[in-house]
């Protein structure tokens, strides 16, 4: 993803202030480069702190703990990327929604991911992080872009909930986490092409 992921939303964090937001996205960069390079159980509040070049006051003020700071960044991934494209056509509107998920991937919100997989079955609120906020987040962008096509008369209503629509993008997902194989734009139009396309057409 070339934007780090950055929240307009202002509410308070879990314990703290509401934030300052001129220093959200400074903050949680650090953290995603911090979660990448060290994982979980190096991360320190302190080494954000150092990381994103503020006080440790500032980040103490906006969350109790490092479980705190972690669930309330993983909270918000993903949502000012992950919108639901309108083109006109669901080739279109899919060509560029899994060029977006190419883009988060790749970036520091993949990294980070990455770097968290073994810790987030241990930590149930990690993992209710990633169920309410990302995966949320992106069932919400396909869901729009199956409502639609529905409504251009592209697919049937029973597309949307099918497995057909729910593998959509899980060729990209099984590169990236379980062969580490690049995961391009190039190798996202071939599924798209190859893959996607005739599941959607045999379904329509």
């Amino acid at each position: 993803m070339a934007a780090l992921p950055t929240a307009d939303v202002d509410r308070p964090s879990r314990g703290g202030r509401p934030r300052d937001p001129s220093r959200d996205g400074v903050i949680r960069a650090a953290i995603l480069r911090l979660l990448a390079d060290v994982g979980y159980g190096a991360l320190t509040m302190d080494a954000v702190a150092a990381e994103a070049g503020v006080g440790k006051a500032t980040i103490y003020r906006r969350w109790r703990t490092k479980q705190d700071l972690v669930v309330d960044t993983i909270s918000d991934l993903n949502r000012d990327v992950a919108t639901s494209p309108d083109t006109g056509s669901l080739e279109g509107d899919l060509r560029e929604i899994m060029h977006t998920l190419v883009g988060v991937v790749n970036g520091p919100t993949g990294a980070a991911t990455l770097s968290l997989l073994s810790t987030v079955p241990r930590h149930p609120a990690l993992a209710d992080a990633f169920e309410n906020g990302p995966l949320a987040v992106w069932r919400e962008s396909f869901d729009q872009v199956w409502k639609n096509a529905e409504a251009r008369g592209d697919i049937t209503p029973s597309f949307r909930t099918s497995v057909a629509a729910e593998a959509i993008s899980a060729l990209l997902v099984q590169r990236w986490l379980l062969t580490h194989r690049p995961v391009d734009d190039a190798f996202a139009d071939e599924v798209l092409d190859t893959v996607v396309l005739p599941l959607v057409r045999a379904q329509a």
